[in-house]
């Protein structure tokens, strides 16, 4: 698998989206979005929304089971440890010409360095939680939350801030 992003892109994007606050009428907008748009584009995606180790949203879309949410605990456990997406982290391991699984050493029962769960930010703060997508190849979940978060921003500077 080649990444259409750099590193530097990758981080470029943790820095581009974060938040000014993050409670949990936000992770019910945001999931909202995403689950407007995953229904719209027919993807079977599982989304779910993470602050301070609650799960404040989770939605299954058809075409989704239980091994998606799985994976959603796994990548959503990857940027609560490392503070980066899961893709970003999975990436820089790549680049070294290593695995997550290799460098890393951690059970792969509980960590998964794939794509797809972006880390929470809130500006002043850091990093309080993930937004998690997992059905799409790592790419694909990556991008669509990429795309959503970058769409939920937009919304928000134009009706409140992000």
């Amino acid at each position: 698998m080649t990444s259409p992003w750099t590193l530097d892109e990758l981080t470029e994007q943790e820095l581009d989206l974060q938040f000014d606050r993050f409670d949990n009428d936000t992770a019910w907008e945001l999931g909202s979005q995403l689950v407007a748009a995953a229904r719209a584009a027919g993807l079977p995606v599982v989304v779910a929304i993470h602050r301070n180790g609650q799960r404040l949203f989770h939605v299954a879309l058809p075409g989704t089971s239980a091994d998606n949410d799985a994976w959603v605990e796994r990548k959503a456990r990857v940027v609560a440890r490392f503070g980066h997406s899961s893709f970003l982290v999975g990436e820089r391991c790549r680049a070294k010409g290593s695995t997550f699984e290799e460098t890393m050493r951690l059970d792969q029962d509980s960590y998964a360095a794939h794509g797809g769960s972006f880390p929470v930010t809130v500006r002043g703060v850091g990093v309080v939680g993930s937004v998690t997508v997992s059905g799409l190849p790592q790419v694909e979940d990556h991008r669509f939350v990429v795309a959503q978060l970058t769409e939920y921003s937009r919304l928000a500077k134009s009706t409140h801030s992000m």
